[in-house]
């Protein structure tokens, strides 16, 4: 995926989120690497409403995904883990530690979550379109498919959507902070779209209803940024 800014949306100052810097890559694509920053939220914590409240959104982002980054960090320190992008040290995930493992996934994971959200609702792009439809039966299929990867994982985790080596485009679901990029994982590709099934992801909003929160998300999916991770796995 080429680095880019998440969409800007103007929100009150009050709400507006802090500047922390700009996404980390999530694949190379010739540029040279930067360095782990933690991302910009690029919109207002109560952007996302009625879905998803500012609450949840400030706690979310300020706290756990910064706490996830900080750890991420501090393990990681005087190590080539810090001249390392993301996607490399997963691929060898298995020999690090479960720190840089747990820490290192929740700041990536996190990174993509925010980028695949909006608040303006587009519809999916064709080309995407035309390879879910290919891949996974229908646009609705898809939808059934990913929303039950996200209400059935078992305790804390995500759903994802993601193309294989092949191109081919897959759901899984994986447990705690793990990913399609690492090399623990049953179904390996580059993540698409993410959603996280974390209890402090919905539970301020939604209490036990996960199912609510999943199948409120299609409201706020952001098919820009993932036709773009498409077409990037792609090039």
């Amino acid at each position: 995926m080429e680095r880019r800014k998440f969409i800007t949306v103007v929100g009150t100052a009050a709400l507006a989120a802090p500047v922390l810097g700009s996404l980390t890559s999530v694949a190379a694509n010739g540029n040279a690497f930067e360095g782990h920053k933690f991302p910009e939220l690029g919109y207002a914590y109560n952007a996302l409403e009625p879905y998803i409240d500012a609450q949840t959104m400030e706690l979310h982002y300020s706290k756990h995904h910064k706490s996830y980054y900080n750890n991420f960090m501090t393990a990681a320190e005087g190590t080539d883990l810090l001249k390392t992008p993301m996607e490399q040290i997963f691929a060898g995930i298995s020999k690090h530690s479960a720190t840089i493992r747990n820490n290192g996934g929740g700041y990536f994971n996190h990174s993509l979550f925010w980028e695949n959200m909006t608040p303006t609702k587009k519809d999916i792009p064709a080309g995407l379109k035309n390879a879910i439809e290919k891949d996974l039966g229908s646009v609705d299929a898809f939808k059934e498919s990913f929303g039950k990867a996200a209400k059935t994982q078992f305790g804390s985790g995500w759903a994802w959507l993601s193309v294989d080596k092949s191109g081919k485009l897959f759901v899984s679901s994986t447990p705690n902070q793990d990913n399609p990029l690492m090399d623990v994982v049953d179904k390996k590709g580059t993540p698409l779209l993410c959603l996280d099934v974390w209890e402090h992801a919905y539970y301020l909003k939604y209490q036990n209803k996960r199912a609510d929160y999943v199948d409120n998300f299609w409201n706020i999916v952001n098919w820009k940024v993932v036709n773009d991770r498409f077409a990037a796995a792609h090039s």
